[in-house]
């Protein structure tokens, strides 16, 4: 019962792994550029939401093209 409610729950957060594990390489690169390689943060925004967008489309049409067959 426990199991469930647990996998029920994570379930919420982390429908699609690949999404997730793509938001987080995204997140850790933008970060790296940010802190180390000195980019603006105003630009670090600018490609988080167009990286965030770009993997939320491509995680879309998979989804939509796994439905459809």
């Amino acid at each position: 019962m426990i199991r469930l409610v647990f996998k029920e729950l994570v379930g919420m957060f982390v429908d699609d792994g690949n999404l997730a594990l793509l938001a987080l390489i995204l997140i850790a690169l933008i970060t790296a550029a940010v802190k180390v390689l000195g980019l603006p943060p105003l630009i670090g925004g600018f490609l988080l939401l167009a990286g965030c967008l770009a993997i939320l489309l491509q995680s879309t049409r998979r989804a939509a093209r796994g439905r459809a067959r």
